[in-house]
């Protein structure tokens, strides 16, 4: 069985890019696309991604 695919929602590299047109970023890879970075990446190289990093965990704001 392979390696699930890295959820891009969760990587420290996603980004909104706010373009109607490529909505979708990744900030390690440098490139903005229509669908998310995690479907191009298998698609053009056959594999997940290999630079994928989880966030970090968010901090509650103090009191």
């Amino acid at each position: 069985m392979s390696a699930p695919t890295p959820n891009c929602n969760a990587c420290a590299h996603f980004y909104i890019t706010h373009d109607a047109t490529f909505p979708y970023g990744c900030q390690k890879l440098g490139f903005k696309s229509k669908r998310l970075p995690q479907y191009e990446v298998l698609a053009s190289s056959g594999l997940p991604c290999l630079v994928f990093q989880p966030k970090g965990r968010r901090r509650a704001p103090p009191r």
